[in-house]
């Protein structure tokens, strides 16, 4: 299942750069330059199917790693969002590598979320 879902996210990532769109400005939806220099962070290791406690400790440890780097994502890729030297297409691009971002954090949320649930189903069965 956690095989799927990160090839979903590589679909997702990956779709931007194989369809240009372009704005009624004539420009095309592509990040600044500056906006480009921005890492988008890894998404945290895969967790256990059947997760012991230290499994989701660790996990917790990624995750808020993870949103943390985020945050600076997105101030990084937004920093220059209200310059009046962008082009409608920029903001676009802006607005999209912002919406992916929080698409991402909320994947991996849930992915933790699950584990939580794997671990406390597996609990009640003991």
């Amino acid at each position: 299942m956690k095989k799927i879902i990160f090839t979903g996210l590589m679909l997702v990532a990956l779709t931007p750069a194989m369809a240009q769109e372009t704005m009624d400005d004539g420009s095309m939806v592509v990040l600044p330059i500056t906006a480009q220099q921005c890492n988008l962070p890894s998404a945290p290791p895969p967790i256990p199917e059947i997760p012991v406690k230290e499994d989701l400790l660790q996990a917790q440890k990624g995750v808020k790693r993870f949103q943390g780097e985020m945050e600076e994502y997105r101030a990084c890729v937004n920093h220059d969002a209200l310059s009046g030297e962008l082009s409608d297409g920029n903001r676009q691009a802006i607005t999209n590598a912002h919406n992916y971002s929080v698409d991402m954090e909320e994947r991996v949320a849930t992915m933790f979320n699950e584990a939580v649930r794997a671990y406390k189903k597996n609990l009640a069965k003991d």
